[in-house]
């Protein structure tokens, strides 16, 4: 348990300028506490709904960890589905921070385009194309960074995990996304491909 709740933290070390709110889960609290002086969120606990809600008007900019999701309160996190995989579980994460980073918009723009996260379509001027989740989670990745994004990097945040998965599993994924841009929106620029990575152009 302690292993699974440290590669939740391994993530959610990109959640800059959050407050990450456990709400009646102990256990996560107290691993997320212990490692908070090395994250860039401020953890925080809440026992009960009534000091929930004093928490949530105190903060700005915040996402609440919980095990049952409570009616009436936004940027709601819930953790119940146990066990689960750890890359199923950092994608969830990502594209939760991703909607509030987002001002709670599904859709929002990427260099020309835009991308909807619900209906996971990255929309053209003229056209649209269908992505799997996996394809819609690299290209928001991506986005993030203003540097070129390296293949271990792409391995492990994205696929949420190192060993088990054989490099040319992501960079198979990327040339499989590139050529589904270019046959679409006659794009070979949209993703470029650099000596220590990959960049959204």
């Amino acid at each position: 348990v302690c292993l699974f709740f440290k590669k939740i933290v391994i993530f959610l070390l990109y959640m800059n300028n959050q407050n990450l709110i456990i709400f009646n889960f102990k256990s996560l609290y107290v691993i997320l506490k212990e490692l908070e002086e090395h994250l860039n969120f401020k953890i925080v606990e809440s026992p009960n709904v009534k000091n929930l809600n004093d928490k949530i008007e105190n903060s700005k900019n915040y996402l609440i960890i919980l095990q049952k999701k409570i009616n009436n309160i936004d940027n709601q996190f819930v953790l119940n589905n146990f066990p689960i995989k750890i890359s199923k579980l950092i994608e969830k994460i990502n594209i939760q921070s991703l909607k509030l980073q987002f001002n709670e918009k599904s859709e929002f723009k990427i260099s020309k385009y835009k991308i909807d996260l619900n209906s996971r379509e990255l929309i053209g001027k003229n056209d649209k194309l269908k992505l799997t989740e996996k394809e819609a989670n690299i290209i928001v990745y991506l986005s993030r960074s203003s540097e070129s994004v390296s293949v271990d990097q792409l391995q492990f945040d994205v696929w949420g995990h190192r060993s088990t998965l054989e490099t040319h599993t992501v960079e198979t994924h990327i040339y499989r996304l590139r050529k589904k841009i270019f046959k679409k929106f006659n794009d070979n620029n949209f993703i470029l491909s650099h000596k220590n990575g990959y960049k959204i152009n």
